[in-house]
């Protein structure tokens, strides 16, 4: 049984993702940061399994241009599925290049992506008239509202931890530091505003997904998304993600608000009707069974969305010290780690030890990073010893004192100080060379 709709909220909802990726391209690269974060840097932070992924030299900017034309073709339409398999694999390859530069917003965008890769929406915008408006199946709509909801449900469910709600940790670190900001700034020095914001905040996500989904309060719903996501931009540095997150809550909305915008679009682009003419997106015959086998990899693709930020549960200690299983796990603004990281190479042909630099190998950004992640720690000392094995020392040891203060706490050691790091694999347990944390954060 096929629930038939109209194909408006797949069109509108195609157009803002391409609209914000093309933006959101062209704001990287004139704020000039294609050559400070992927050209300047003479070492990159890889992924595990992806480390052949590697920014291209002056390359890297006709990939960024790659990914530019294929948003803008799924913004307008044009050949949709080849443009977001482009966009998919380019922008997918940018956020790989360097783990430094992780946001969750850029897995949020690689994701969604892959998502629109199998759901079939119309070329260019349809008629002017809703008579002549594309139809689709309900439940590619229904998809994206899933895949929008679990990602506030998910990112309240994290909220729900002892530092954000007893201690309004980390907005009391971060908010009274926002005193320049009009009208707010006394207000953000106030004890009882910081917990206001994160119990706010909590309830705002594990709410505003069953707000917006039902009838009678979404237009208000929709009106909160805007003013908490325009308060986030105003008070933290996150860049287009409160844009992106406005324009994919619009997919809630029924099929008649979007013919609306749909219908709009379609005239603004009257003369490009006959060259990119929507065509039905439910064929029968042996196109429906093609169809049907659609709704295999979105099922699939839904699961491990709902499945994979739980994979934490399998590793022992506190996920903010560990840090596994925290990234892409929707985990947004959890944490304020600061930490310092000294190695220290050992030749044991004559003892001779010799104290590492950071900034000879490593930017700011990218040193900040690393001193509080363990896999960061890690992957710099295995580089660190085969840099000095090529400097003529052949069995260097490394060895790091390292300092970490979390969430305000008073900052303790890190990383057991006599352990070499060049005997620890990246298989290996984090607990065997990571210190144990002094504390207890109760919750999910």
């Amino acid at each position: 049984m096929r629930t038939e709709t109209s194909a408006a909220p797949l069109i509108v909802f195609r157009t803002g993702f391409g609209l914000m990726m093309l933006l959101s391209i062209i704001r990287f690269w004139s704020n000039g940061w294609i050559d400070k974060l992927y050209l300047q840097p003479d070492f990159f932070f890889s992924y595990r399994y992806f480390e052949w992924v590697r920014p291209l030299g002056e390359w890297t900017y006709l990939l960024f241009a790659l990914v530019a034309a294929a948003a803008c073709c799924i913004m307008v339409g044009y050949r949709y599925r080849w443009a977001t398999l482009l966009f998919f694999l380019g922008f997918t390859y940018i956020e790989l290049m360097d783990k430094t530069t992780y946001l969750n917003h850029y897995y949020f965008i690689s994701l969604l992506s892959l998502l629109l890769l199998f759901i079939p929406i119309p070329a260019g915008f349809g008629g002017v008239s809703a008579h002549h408006a594309p139809r689709t199946r309900a439940v590619y709509i229904d998809a994206l509202r899933l895949f929008v909801a679990v990602v506030y449900f998910y990112a309240g469910l994290a909220k729900l931890n002892s530092d954000w709600l007893l201690h309004a940790q980390p907005l009391s670190i971060w908010l009274p530091a926002k005193y320049d900001t009009p009208l707010l700034g006394d207000l953000l020095q106030r004890r009882w505003v910081h917990y206001a914001f994160a119990w706010a905040g909590a309830a705002y996500d594990l709410l505003i997904p069953f707000l917006l989904l039902w009838r009678r309060t979404r237009v208000a719903a929709f009106v909160l998304v805007v003013v908490f996501h325009v308060l986030t931009r105003v008070l933290f540095p996150i860049g287009m993600f409160p844009y992106i997150m406005i324009v994919s809550a619009l997919i809630f909305f029924g099929p008649e608000f979007h013919e609306r915008i749909r219908a709009r679009l379609a005239g603004w682009h009257q003369q490009f009707r006959e060259r990119i003419n929507a065509r039905p997106t439910l064929p029968t015959g042996p196109g429906y069974v093609l169809e049907q086998w659609r709704l295999v990899p979105i099922a699939l693709l839904l699961l491990f969305h709902l499945i994979f930020p739980f994979r934490y549960l399998m590793h022992p200690g506190e996920l903010f010290w560990t840090e596994n299983g925290y990234r892409f796990s929707w985990r947004v603004m959890l944490m304020e780690k600061a930490g310092l990281a000294t190695f220290r190479i050992v030749d044991p042909s004559d003892n001779r030890s010799i104290v590492v630099d950071n900034r000879d190998y490593l930017s700011a950004f990218q040193e900040k990073q690393m001193s509080t992640q363990p896999d960061f720690i890690l992957q710099f000392g295995h580089f660190l010893a085969d840099e000095y094995r090529r400097r003529g020392i052949a069995q260097p040891r490394v060895y790091v004192d390292s300092y970490v203060a979390l969430n305000g706490r008073l900052s303790q050691r890190y990383v057991d100080p006599g352990v070499d790091l060049v005997t620890i694999d990246r298989d290996d347990p984090v607990e065997e060379w990571l210190l144990p944390f002094n504390d207890t954060i109760y919750g999910l």
